[in-house]
């Protein structure tokens, strides 16, 4: 009883109420709906951003970052803490990996055109979490902001965009 004690203390073991995760698709998927949920809804803009980000990061069909969201978003609503979706990420992700999730939580927190100060906040604690500094915090959310502005400008530029006249220059 004290060796296993003394194991959880010095982290060599597991509490009886962890659950572990052993998906980091589910525990990158899991902190992003986790973050759109932040501002008490989750509209479909930022779950098809979250779906194409999981599908960018993991190689996926669209159809299975749905499920992947889905699924996610029941293990979230069942979990009371962000901890076993963390070390998840501690354990199966290279320090660069760690930075790229955080930006793509920046990505999904500016999804909706507001961040909440909420999100602001869980994205600070996340990336306490998965060790991740402040400056590489901070370089990420400029990162995602520079592509939202340029996604947001090339639909503009194709909204906008009118045919030249056949057989030559626009005058």
């Amino acid at each position: 009883m004290i060796d296993r004690l003394l194991d959880l203390l010095a982290g060599r073991g597991e509490w009886a109420s962890e659950k572990r995760v052993n998906d980091l698709p589910l525990a990158v998927a899991a902190l992003l709906v986790e973050l759109a949920r932040m501002d008490d809804k989750v509209d479909a803009g930022e779950r098809r951003t979250i779906e194409q980000l999981l599908a960018r990061m993991f190689s996926l069909a669209p159809q299975s970052a749905q499920s992947l969201v889905e699924r996610a978003d029941r293990e979230m609503q069942r979990s009371t803490q962000y901890f076993p979706f963390t070390q998840e990420i501690c354990r199966h992700s290279s320090p660069e990996m760690r930075v790229q999730i955080i930006e793509m939580l920046w990505t999904v927190a500016y999804a909706d055109g507001a961040l909440n100060p909420d999100e602001d906040a869980l994205i600070r604690q996340i990336a306490g979490l998965i060790q991740v500094s402040d400056w590489d915090r901070g370089a990420a959310r400029k990162r995602a902001l520079e592509k939202l502005a340029n996604n947001e400008g090339e639909q503009e530029r194709r909204s906008s965009h009118t045919p030249l006249p056949l057989g030559g220059e626009a005058g």
